[in-house]
């Protein structure tokens, strides 16, 4: 159709081409430093999406209005660091606290699952975030990768580095299942040393983590 665009979204809370002004502004309206841009055709935004923006967002093109407003964002950012794609991102799902917990480790870019476990009954939502970073750290340090590890919990990284946990649940026969995890995992820790950059979601700039189970 004549006179329509197509809108890449590289950087924004769902990363995707959009048909419309619409619905590429919900995605980038409240991400820091998005990254987008509009297109004449279905096949340049196709092609733009996957070459990625570093070879097309800030440069000139014809009714690239998007780029533009995309550019003047950027240069008014605060101090919160750019997002590493190039990593994992863990979340962990919950009903009740404590309740039954689920987590998993998805890649930030892609959205892709890599590992999900779970449910484990009676857990908690750090223990759990906890359980997902250690897993992560095992499941890369395997693969031989140094990729950053996302949690958007400030505690459950506190507990990672400091190798140990700090929780109120009991250990109990009810609870069994999520101290052996929890004990297993601090015993990795222990054994292992890791190079992974282990990092807080800014969930305020960024939007939700991209392993969130959308529970809240």
């Amino acid at each position: 159709m004549a006179g329509s665009k197509y809108y890449v979204v590289w950087e924004g809370l769902k990363p995707g081409v959009y048909t419309t002004w619409n619905e590429c502004k919900a995605q980038v309206d409240t991400f820091k430093d998005a990254k987008y841009k509009s297109y004449p055709s279905k096949a340049e935004a196709d092609l733009a999406y996957q070459e990625g923006w570093k070879k097309h967002w800030g440069k000139k093109s014809a009714g690239s209005s998007a780029s533009a407003t995309a550019k003047t964002r950027t240069s008014a950012s605060s101090s919160i660091a750019d997002i590493d794609y190039d990593s994992m991102s863990v979340d962990v799902g919950t009903r009740g606290n404590p309740g039954p917990i689920e987590y998993r480790g998805v890649d930030t870019r892609t959205g892709e699952v890599v590992f999900e476990r779970g449910p484990i009954p009676n857990g908690t939502n750090n223990l759990g975030e906890f359980l997902a970073i250690v897993h992560s750290l095992a499941y890369l340090k395997q693969q031989g990768s140094t990729k950053t590890v996302y949690s958007d919990s400030r505690t459950a990284l506190k507990w990672v580095r400091e190798r140990k946990v700090a929780t109120t649940l009991e250990r109990t026969e009810a609870t069994k299942e999520i101290w052996d995890l929890v004990d297993r995992a601090l015993t990795w820790l222990e054994s292992n040393r890791y190079e992974n950059k282990l990092l807080k979601w800014e969930t305020k700039a960024w939007g939700e983590i991209k392993a969130d189970y959308g529970r809240k």
